[in-house]
């Protein structure tokens, strides 16, 4: 009987005609979220009101997926197919993303997301088959375009015995800015209320280490990448105006973990990563201000 997950060519040449597909979705920048993130990232912020500048990529809190329970596959997830192809591995991350502001966006602000499938491109990795999807989405409000972003996600086969385990990168030595994170199941709970994510992989300790192999919770991608710039924010008050991330290894919540950063010598730029409790680069980031 043949492996449903198994990339046939047939299948892959589906999976690439969902390239050019789009989808538009409306919402408001509300200020219960903006005032909740806060509280989950441990901010003093004051509270949000009509006006508010949102923060960077706190914009990911909003255009929250609606799907129904019956509609959500054994992973938490919505099942495979609509907007994003029906990529059948099981196992599906946010691997990184470009980002660059072009104005700000404010509570009250009525925002539109147009989102495009770019690409469906498939590869063989040393642990089998890898899809990347590349999404470009334009977020705007009544003014225009106030952000584009891409969006880079891998989804890969399942965890098997001996599988051979990508190399780690040691992180750079400690930037001149450093804050150290404890990523408890209560945090990655509240982010995940705060996305709307149903992911088991981010709360469901037995789903986690049983089906998909991992060793504890999976702190998300988005979070860390919100760490990083929260971090930067921390330390200037510039404008951010690009953003570039990439995740390179899983972070989990046995451990606490570190976000660095270091700007340059005239400001205008960071180079900003995270490391685990051994020192391993798990997010490695590019900041521009201005």
């Amino acid at each position: 009987m043949p492996d449903p997950t198994d990339l046939t060519p047939e299948l892959l040449d589906t999976l690439r005609s969902w390239q050019g597909r789009s989808e538009t979705l409306h919402d408001e920048v509300t200020a219960a979220p903006v005032r909740n993130l806060s509280a989950t990232l441990d901010r003093d912020d004051p509270l949000p009101t009509a006006g508010t500048a949102l923060p960077p990529l706190w914009h990911w809190i909003y255009f929250l997926p609606g799907h129904r329970q019956s509609e959500l596959g054994p992973d938490g997830h919505a099942r495979r197919g609509g907007f994003l192809p029906p990529v059948p591995l099981p196992r599906r991350m946010w691997a990184g993303g470009r980002l660059q502001w072009h104005a700000r966006l404010r509570v009250g602000d009525a925002i539109r997301r147009t989102s495009t499938i770019a690409s469906v491109t498939h590869k063989s990795g040393r642990t089998g088959d890898l899809v990347f999807v590349l999404v470009k989405h334009e977020i705007s409000n009544t003014q225009g375009v106030a952000l584009t972003e891409e969006h880079d996600i891998v989804y890969r086969a399942a965890a098997r015995p001996g599988d051979p385990v990508p190399p780690p990168q040691a992180a750079p030595v400690p930037g001149t800015w450093s804050r150290e994170i404890v990523p408890d199941d209560v945090l990655l709970f509240r982010y995940s209320a705060l996305t709307f994510n149903g992911h088991r992989i981010h709360y469901d300790r037995r789903y986690v280490t049983e089906v998909e192999g991992y060793p504890g919770l999976v702190v998300h991608g988005p979070l860390i990448a919100t760490l990083l710039v929260d971090l930067a924010r921390r330390h200037t008050s510039a404008p951010l105006r690009s953003f570039s991330f990439k995740a390179v290894r899983p972070t989990f919540d046995l451990h606490p973990f570190r976000v660095h950063g270091e700007p340059a010598a005239d400001g205008r730029s960071a180079r900003l990563w995270a490391q685990d409790h051994e020192g391993w680069l798990t997010m490695q980031a590019e900041a521009t201000f201005g």
